[in-house]
């Protein structure tokens, strides 16, 4: 729907790495969860990952029940949603019971490798320098990572792990897409880029 969109997409199609960054509503997480739901029906791979980092945005809502991957989905139902809406419910939920999409908290990411998958980070802004890092270095042959975030919306105290991977990327000159969405590429809603563009200009 917009220049920047057809930039991120042709970025997904010619790099193995892709980082993402933007205000809400740009379709960051849509395109991501789109394109992870086609390459997975295709078997273009053998495995979507999705992840990000347990950190509520705000007050929380308490303890949830269950695994860890129970807990953590909520967090992600972002990402599950859209590829539910592109794959079928049914479609979804076999993918899931075979493995073939897994949901991977931090917690138990340390000592996996990744490999032949599709590896979506998302709220990236949300990981620690030491947490991103151990992501990164998860990773294996024939697979693609997409890193997607808004560094203006960390819910951290301390620095982000996305501000320290741009900040490599760039000073190292790593052939690693950078693509940054802006407010005019805002396309949820009339009213959703009216209240990002007012906080922005209010700086809250």
């Amino acid at each position: 729907m917009t220049a920047r969109q057809a930039e991120y997409l042709e970025a997904l199609g010619s790099h193995p790495q892709v980082i993402v960054l933007g205000p809400a509503g740009t379709g960051k997480t849509y395109i991501a969860g789109t394109r992870a739901a086609d390459l997975l029906r295709q078997r273009r791979v053998a495995k979507v990952v999705i992840t990000r980092p347990n950190v509520p945005s705000g007050r929380s809502l308490g303890f949830f029940p269950g695994s860890l991957e129970e807990k953590i989905a909520p967090w992600v139902a972002p990402l599950t949603e859209t590829m539910k809406e592109r794959m079928g419910d049914g479609a979804f939920e076999i993918a899931v019971k075979a493995g073939d999409i897994e949901v991977v908290p931090f917690e138990v990411m340390r000592g996996r490798t990744f490999k032949n998958c599709l590896v979506i980070l998302d709220e990236a802004q949300n990981t620690t320098p030491a947490e991103i890092k151990m992501f990164l270095t998860r990773i294996g042959d024939d697979t693609q990572v997409i890193i997607n975030g808004d560094v203006s919306q960390t819910d951290l105290r301390e620095t982000s792990g996305l501000r320290t991977v741009i900040h490599l990327v760039k000073s190292r000159m790593m052939p690693i897409p950078i693509v940054e969405f802006g407010l005019d590429d805002i396309v949820r809603s009339g009213i959703c880029a009216e209240w990002v563009r007012a906080f922005e200009e209010a700086r809250v």
